[in-house]
């Protein structure tokens, strides 16, 4: 696992010490330029997508106001239509009761008193007046209704023009607003495509000759191997194993014991020590 983790540091290092480390960084940078771009186009869409809002609701504002006055006329007209109904309806009244009265008068004229026949010519009069007002009202109200039918038809035929001319305005902007948004996307398209092709470019540059050189030239130990570096371990570990150096038997018994295990230890430890330095050095053992 070491070996393997020593390889790949090298090779990274090996990576980041040639040509093509130049073809990294400018890979590196084109990326970050796409990035950057591709959030300033998400920035202008987003802002085209507002004006689209305010204009949709531009619109909407501009098309309520005629609805609320549509929707007034058009109430208006509806309730003098009821008015003009009724007052036909009692126009038509009167004229059966004038026509009742006139019957009545004629039909007895010789069979009432003079009294009586005063008394219907009397309902004759009032149901003649009585149309007379009805026939008046009748006809203010038909007037009317004439009025408000002209107004509601001229406001209806703006509010169509109106609508019209919206309609083509909103076409209009929406073409447009599709339009721009399809030239941006193809002018970023043209920009990822110059910045990929100076990657591109830099990669060409790329020479695996110049990578190998210069990796071997800052890397190599030297030109000749070591000639008796294995003869100097064995020779090492002969002399571990040989044993301490003779003690004087003149000290304490505790005291000598306590020397020989130092010097044991001693010997062992410059063995490993010298084995590990030759190891970092040895590069046959990398």
């Amino acid at each position: 696992m070491n070996d393997g983790r020593k390889n790949c540091k090298e090779f990274e290092d090996f990576l980041k010490e040639s040509t093509l480390k130049r073809a990294l960084e400018v890979f590196k940078q084109q990326v970050d330029g796409v990035g950057q771009s591709h959030i300033q186009l998400a920035q202008t869409l987003r802002e085209e997508a507002r004006k689209m809002e305010d204009f949709r609701e531009k619109q909407k504002l501009l098309r309520k106001k005629i609805e609320l006055v549509m929707d007034a006329i058009h109430k208006n007209r509806n309730l003098q239509y009821k008015k003009t109904v009724e007052a036909k309806r009692l126009y038509e009244q009167r004229c059966r009761d004038k026509d009742e009265a006139e019957q009545a008068v004629h039909r007895n004229a010789n069979l009432v008193t003079q009294k009586q026949q005063e008394k219907l010519f009397v309902k004759l009069a009032q149901s003649k007046s009585a149309l007379e007002d009805s026939d008046r009202q009748y006809q203010l109200n038909v007037g009317a209704l004439e009025k408000i039918r002209e107004e509601w038809q001229n406001e209806h035929i703006k509010a169509c023009e109106f609508f019209e001319t919206q309609e083509s305005e909103r076409i209009n902007y929406f073409r447009n607003a599709l339009w721009l948004h399809l030239n941006q996307l193809s002018q970023e398209c043209v920009w990822s495509d110059e910045r990929y092709e100076e990657t591109r470019r830099s990669l060409e540059m790329c020479s695996i000759e110049k990578d190998i050189e210069f990796f071997v030239n800052f890397r190599k130990t030297g030109s000749v191997p070591p000639g008796n570096s294995r003869r100097q371990v064995l020779s090492c570990l002969f002399l571990c194993r040989r044993g301490p150096l003779p003690i004087p038997a003149s000290g304490p018994g505790e005291l000598h014991q306590v020397i020989q295990e130092i010097t044991h230890f001693k010997a062992f430890f410059c063995a490993i020590l010298f084995i590990f330095q030759f190891c970092r050095s040895c590069r046959f053992c990398v």
